[in-house]
């Protein structure tokens, strides 16, 4: 592989240097904002076919921040070992020059200082022109093919009141030409098929089954013909979705294979999905390379993927005939490829492109007599203030700014919370405009124990409800806030809108508490990754605990306390809130409001004067820990 980074810092620095990038110049016309260069997203063609790539947007259609983990531990064989390395450790290992554009965009050091110097990140507009730049570098649209990993209808408000259909026509306009699924199957079943539909391109699966039960009555094929044979594939194979698809690109041809997450149907509510399962099935995955190399006649083999990276990364070293894997889930933004032996002898070159439209994988592949012969990656930042917006998708936007919140939405699962009634009429512009503080430290979600974001709402479903302990799902997903910006009520959204956000309190026995948040650990900390689940801890309010990562399942939490100290026995009771459950459907509002009207009651201060980060043990030396704000031992 021929990595382009020092020209990438090449050209981040000259532009830099010459007042191109936000708050190192001023722009030519003396105006802040205006005129700033995209020479960066201009990259010459290493190749003949070039790959862009994005994945887990979760609906973030305008420009945001975003704060990177400092706590990512790669446990047993992933020690020390990309993805889970962090901060300054991150740096070194990838030859990053600290206080860069670079180091900005992929650590979270000097965070909120970085950000207020170069600016927010993402958005769909400046996102589409840096797709278009890399495009014409390529040769035209022929010569590329633009690849999204899956989470891309799901996250953020207005993603949630059109059930995805926003985010389906801004990929249109985006021009995206493949797509896998995750946070996308959690819109029922009728829903996700309407919005396949709708979609220009092509959306893939080879690791999604119907059910064999599903076609013995007619529900399964009355669906089916109600959109026109969509999720009927093979009916043979059992097969909803088309498992891959051929691209030929400037002349050649390269096979793409689509894998959602295959773990769906045990982190998410199946109700949404009673007709399909998921799965790893790698034998199958095999089968299908097979297959592609003796009838389709290509250069290549490529994955695009939502297992997460550690499950790429084993998978790749397990399955011969794939040259690359375009991975998700994640959210990893890694700026190399980690390279790994196939069964076969051959490469395959494993890479994860981050979250929140915040950067975009380019891949050019060097196809000579139809074999490749070798890959050229970059993973680029979308710095918002160097790219100009695109007009059709800001006008899109725009547009949807402008849509009127109607009896039509669907909010929750509940009817009772389906729609809000204090915000028909209003424009969804208007909702989530709304003021609902100041953030007096910066907020964030990402990494594997807690984040600032889950304290507030922590902290608000304990105020809702008057339990002792709240819980929130450890996802990865939500944007973060500057230390003095305000939080309005799209921030609010995007870490909390799905379609199961209800609410509930409930009682638990210290037993229940422990057992629970062992299995949480197991999933994250176990050292097998194809028996992960790839997200991050319960976030836990109201309580204190201490983590043991590299200890053995049902010995990993101990020295459980309530706030004030007084330990949680096993045999004891205690009150719990929290939301988003997947078996069953909360009797209590959406989450979102809660935190919301938490935010109004105490007058918009979001001043944290405790964030329960549990003690760790063990992991003192792990490079994928940093700046840890518990305790270490």
């Amino acid at each position: 592989m021929s990595l382009n980074r020092r020209e990438f810092l090449h050209v981040m620095s000259m532009a830099a240097a010459a007042g191109m990038l936000p708050g190192a110049a001023k722009a030519m016309s003396g105006k802040p904002g205006s005129e700033l260069s995209d020479d960066m997203y201009k990259l010459p063609m290493k190749g003949n076919v070039r790959l862009l790539h994005m994945t887990d947007s979760h609906a973030q259609l305008k420009p945001i921040y975003f704060r990177e983990p400092n706590v990512n531990l790669g446990i047993g064989p992933a020690f020390g070992k990309l993805p889970h390395v962090v901060g300054e450790n991150l740096l070194e290992k990838l030859d990053i020059k600290p206080n860069t554009p670079e180091a900005h965009a992929f650590t979270y050091l000097n965070f909120q200082e970085a950000a207020e110097q170069y600016g927010k990140v993402g958005g769909f507009a400046h996102l589409k022109t840096a797709v278009e730049r890399l495009r014409e570098a390529a040769g035209g649209r022929q010569n590329t093919v633009m690849m999204d990993g899956g989470d891309l209808w799901h996250g953020s408000a207005t993603a949630l009141w059109t059930r995805g259909k926003s985010m389906v026509d801004a990929s249109n306009i985006m021009g995206v030409d493949v797509m896998v699924g995750h946070w996308e199957f959690t819109y029922n079943q009728d829903e996700v098929l309407t919005n396949v539909g709708r979609f220009n391109g092509e959306f893939l699966g080879q690791n999604v089954r119907i059910k064999d039960m599903s076609l013995f009555s007619d529900d399964y094929y009355n669906l089916v013909d109600k959109h026109n044979g969509l999720g009927m594939y093979n009916e043979d194979e059992l097969r909803p979705f088309k498992p891959y698809t051929v691209k030929e690109i400037n002349g050649e041809r390269v096979a793409i294979v689509g894998q959602a997450f295959p773990r769906t149907a045990n982190a998410n509510p199946q109700e949404n999905f009673p007709d399909w399962s998921f799965g790893l099935r790698v034998k199958d995955l095999q089968e299908t390379v097979k297959n592609i190399q003796d009838n389709e006649n290509v250069a290549a083999i490529v994955m695009l993927s939502h297992n997460g990276m550690d499950v790429d990364i084993k998978m790749a070293g397990q399955v011969a005939g794939i040259d690359a894997i375009f991975g998700g889930h994640t959210h990893d933004g890694m700026p190399s490829t980690v390279d790994v032996k196939r069964p076969d002898g051959g490469v395959c070159y494993v890479t994860n492109a981050g979250s929140n439209a915040k950067f975009i994988g380019v891949m050019d592949l060097d196809i000579q007599n139809g074999k490749l012969q070798g890959v050229n990656y970059n993973l680029l930042p979308i710095f918002s203030n160097a790219l100009p917006a695109d007009p059709e998708m800001q006008k899109f936007i725009d547009d949807l700014d402008n849509t009127v919140y109607d009896e039509n939405i669907v909010e929750s699962r509940n009817p009772e919370f389906a729609v809000n009634k204090d915000r028909l009429g209003k424009t969804y512009g208007e909702i989530l405009s709304e003021e609902l503080g100041t953030a007096e430290d910066v907020l964030y979600r990402r990494g594997n124990f807690m984040g600032t974001w889950d304290q507030i709402i922590v902290n608000a479903l304990r105020e809702e409800y008057g339990t002792q302990i709240a819980l929130s799902a450890g996802v990865r997903w939500g944007t973060s806030i500057l230390a003095g910006e305000t939080i309005t009520m799209a921030r609010v959204m995007d870490e909390t809108s799905m379609t199961y956000g209800e609410t509930y309190s409930t009682e638990m026995t210290g037993a229940q508490i422990k057992d629970m948040m062992e299995g949480v650990c197991e999933n994250i900390f176990q050292k097998d990754p194809y028996l992960q689940s790839g997200g991050d801890m319960v976030r836990i309010g109201g309580m204190d605990y201490t983590c043991t990562p590299n200890a053995e399942f049902g010995n990993r939490i101990s020295d459980i306390r309530l706030d004030d100290g007084t330990p949680v026995k096993p045999e004891e009771s205690y009150t719990v809130a929290g939301w988003a459950q997947v078996d069953t459907t909360g009797p209590g509002r959406p989450i979102w409001d809660i935190v919301a009207d938490y935010l109004r009651r105490n007058e918009g201060k979001a001043k944290l004067t405790k964030v329960n980060h549990p003690k760790l043990v063990g992991v003192k030396d792990n490079p994928g820990l940093a700046d840890y704000d518990g305790e270490l031992a």
